[in-house]
This record gives structure tokens, sequence and C-alpha cells, in this order.
């Protein structure tokens, strides 16, 4: 055994020396140190050989072992640094590749022009939990289990003994937000909700909604029509037009729905199209929350960003917005 370890070592020394690539190493590192490997069977061998030899068999398998591992190490830091290296030469003196520059979302930029629009009427913008109770976002607004209006958004709960479920309307940050400070109020509240609807090009399960709240002594309906003309004009032009029609809202009384005309719905071959929901909040939401509806009043109103957005930049298919396709995004 002991005339096998010096040229085994020099065998796998010189495999290992001249691997010319990391699978090639890895190869030799195999066959000579491996578990069955040449050199790994010498030292089982080990056992084999008279007390008196085995010192000197010792000391030359752990000499030529650590010889071994080093060149092992060196040659495999040698190949990954060339395999990093570029296929071609490359000159660092040339000017640097320019990195491309991200765009807000379009969905994102039409938020931020809406809050921007709020704000410069004192409105501030509140936030709340996608996932709520039932409590936040129905019985507190006045559309308790046995409702009619719960029957197109009572979906999307999570199997769980307190059944949350996925909001269905930013609504419910109405309640957290009158639960937790006095009037008077005046919040907007942008955010993604969830319905049960089926994907088309005006539809989708998830989409992004954006909610206003006004609360204080003596408020009126004159209020809200004054707010959402000016909010509607600065969105989409000077030349919008509003109409205000009886609808039937859970958690306000008086409703209205709000339609709107202008050059861009003309395009559109339209007149006249609606664009949001609203209406003088009910006693019975002020009940809920622990306002004296005697003494404070507000209104609310509500409509979709992404209608917004299909408006105002003439899109068609709601489902764009989704795709992440970067032709369409870059358009914005």
């Amino acid at each position: 055994m002991l005339e096998h370890i010096d040229p085994t070592a020099q065998e796998a020394l010189s495999a290992l020396e001249n691997a010319s690539d990391l699978q090639t190493l890895d190869q030799a590192r195999v066959r000579y140190l491996g578990v069955n490997g040449q050199f790994t069977a010498l030292l089982k061998q080990m056992g084999s050989l008279p007390k008196e030899d085995r010192p000197k068999a010792g000391v030359q398998i752990n000499q030529a072992k650590k010889k071994l591992e080093a060149l092992l190490a060196r040659r495999k830091e040698e190949l990954e640094m060339a395999a990093a290296m570029p296929s071609q030469e490359t000159d660092f003196s040339l000017p640097g590749r320019r990195p491309i520059l991200g765009k807000c979302h379009p969905l994102t930029q039409v938020t931020e022009d809406i809050v921007k629009s709020f704000r410069k009427i004192g409105f501030v913008v509140a936030d709340g939990p996608e996932i709520e109770d039932e409590y936040h976002c129905f019985d507190a607004l006045n559309t308790p289990a046995d409702h009619p209006a719960r029957d197109s958004q009572d979906t999307f709960y999570i199997q769980s003994p307190e059944r949350p479920l996925l909001r269905t309307h930013t609504s419910s940050v109405q309640i957290r937000v009158m639960e937790n400070q006095p009037p008077p109020i005046r919040v907007i509240v942008p955010g993604r909700v969830y319905r049960r609807d089926t994907a088309d090009a005006t539809h989708n399960p998830t989409f992004h909604q954006i909610e206003g709240l006004y609360v204080d002594r003596g408020v009126t309906l004159g209020d809200l029509k004054g707010t959402v003309e000016f909010v509607f004009q600065e969105l989409l032009g000077k030349d919008v037009k509003l109409r205000f029609r009886p609808h039937y809202f859970s958690y306000t009384e008086p409703s209205l729905e709000i339609d709107f005309s202008s050059s861009l719905t003309r395009k559109m071959g339209k007149e006249w199209l609606e664009i949001a929901g609203c209406g003088m909040v009910h006693p019975k939401v002020f009940d809920a929350v622990g306002y004296d509806p005697d003494q404070w009043s507000g209104w609310a109103f509500g409509f979709g960003i992404e209608r917004i957005a299909m408006i105002r930049y003439g899109i068609g298919d709601i489902r764009l917005f989704y795709e992440n396709d970067l032709r369409f995004l870059k358009q914005f």
C-alpha cells in the first residue's frame, strides 16, 4: 500500500491542476477524494497495514490530502473567476448604459391626482384593513345579514370561526374612522376592494375604490354637490357637467347616483355616464358609531378609480390595468 500513496497523490494533483472547467474539476474531486474515490480507498486500507507501517503511512496520506485539498480550493476559485468573466473583452472606458427609470402605474397616477384634489379642500387620507369583519363591512353600515343589498357583495369569506372577508368597499373605513375620533371629520379612503364579479371588459373581482366622508354640524346635500363638482372638474376637465338621480344605498338617506357629461363621454358616444354613488349618512350609521344624528349630519360618496382612469385615458378594457404589459404601461 505504501508504494501506491505517492503515485496516486501525484495522479490526483495532476488531474486537479489540469481541469479546464468547474465540471471537470468536480469530476476529478469525486474520482480521487469522493466517498468511493481512489485516495479515500487508501485511507480505508490503513487498518490492514502492520502496526510499524501505520504511522509512516498516516503521515504520507495526511500530507498528500492537505496538498490535494489546498489545490482543489485554489483551482475552484480560479475556475469560478474565469467562468464569471465576460466572454468578450469589455472596454470599461465606454459610457455606461443608462438605467431605465420606472413610472407610477396609471391607477396610482389617477389615485394621486384624486387625493391632491381633495387635499386642496381640507380632506385627509384614511386607511383600513383589506381583510375586514362583517360588522364594519356590513352591519354598522345598516346592512344586516338578511338585507337584500348584501346579495351582490356578501362574498370572499375566509374559513375561520370569526368569518372575516375581503372587504367589498372602502366604506368600512368610514366606521373605523368615526369609532376612533369625534366630529368634525373630513376624510377620503382610497384602496383595493373585492367582489364576486366575472372578469370582462368592465368588471374584475378586484378593483380600486375611493370613498369620501364629511361629518359636521349643518352639512347638506349642497355641500356634497359642490365638493363632487369641484373634484370631477379637477380630474376630467372644466367642461364636466353633473346630474344627480335618486337611488338606494343602505347606509345613506337620501341616496343619489351621479352621472357626468363632458367631451370625453361624447367621444364614447354617450351624453351621460354613471360615475359615482353618494348620499347623506344614514342616522343608523351614526347610531352605530355613537354619534348623535340630531347634532351631526354628513355625506358620503364612493366611485371606482379604474372607471376614472378608463374615461380619462380612453381605455376600453379594465383587464389591461392588471396584465403588467409594459407596452401598455409605458404609455402613461
